[in-house]
């Protein structure tokens, strides 16, 4: 799709480091996932950073190295840093600066943080900064980004073997193929002990709705109202 020619494009800013990449969707990953402590520390940004999973490529940045990219971010006014602590702690700017909706801020974090991902992957990796309703939901925000201008994500050639194309951000510059990783079973991407929660909490909500149905039942049979059961 297009930007109609009466559109003015967005005001671009430079591609950003990877490790600045990092730095910006740590930050808003934390916001939504631990907001008790946003914003965060250096030590906490740092930790965030070279987390070892949930994470591609895997990091190991100094706390120089994240204080260099939290330098370029400010220029930018992709990063702030609050003045209301002793130690200087450091939040993010994403939404205001690139102008897009929380949806699509989530996407692109998610982006920044694992690496290329199929639309169904971003959906399920996704959900602790949005909760997408479903798949057709994420394509809508992902084909959005990518017809801005300039485009914030790009659709990536389906890899042999693939059954999905998977998308990758362009707040880095443009994709290298080449440089793009393999692409590897479920496991690699999402981490065995978030596909154990995930089936923890779809149990959970199974009983619920379970114990739900149940009462409803027995609450229309002592007001002697009939229930079409395929209905509920």
């Amino acid at each position: 799709m297009t930007p109609d020619s009466d559109t003015p494009a967005r005001p671009a800013i430079r591609s950003l480091t990877q490790l600045e990449g990092r730095v910006l969707a740590v930050l808003l990953e934390k916001q939504h996932t631990v907001p008790d402590t946003y914003p965060l520390s250096l030590n906490a940004l740092t930790s965030g950073c070279n987390q070892k999973t949930a994470r591609s490529p895997v990091m190991n940045a100094t706390e120089a190295e994240i204080l260099t990219a939290i330098d370029g971010l400010k220029r930018l006014s992709l990063v702030m840093e609050g003045s209301s602590s002793r130690v200087p702690r450091f939040e993010q700017n994403m939404k205001r600066v690139l102008g897009v909706p929380s949806q699509s801020v989530a996407l692109l974090a998610t982006l920044l943080l694992r690496g290329p991902q199929t639309v169904a992957e971003l959906r399920l990796n996704s959900a602790r900064l949005h909760a997408f309703a479903d798949i057709s939901s994420v394509e809508v925000f992902l084909e959005e980004l990518a017809s801005a201008e300039p485009p914030f994500v790009v659709k990536l050639p389906r890899a042999p073997g693939g059954r999905e194309n998977r998308w990758m951000h362009l707040l880095c510059g443009e994709v290298s193929l080449e440089d793009m990783p393999d692409r590897g079973t479920a496991d690699e991407s999402i981490p065995p002990s978030e596909f154990e929660a995930l089936k923890a909490e779809q149990k959970e909500l199974a009983e619920k709705v379970a114990r739900l149905q149940a009462l409803v039942e027995r609450m229309a049979g002592e007001l002697g109202i009939s229930l079409d059961k395929t209905g509920l």
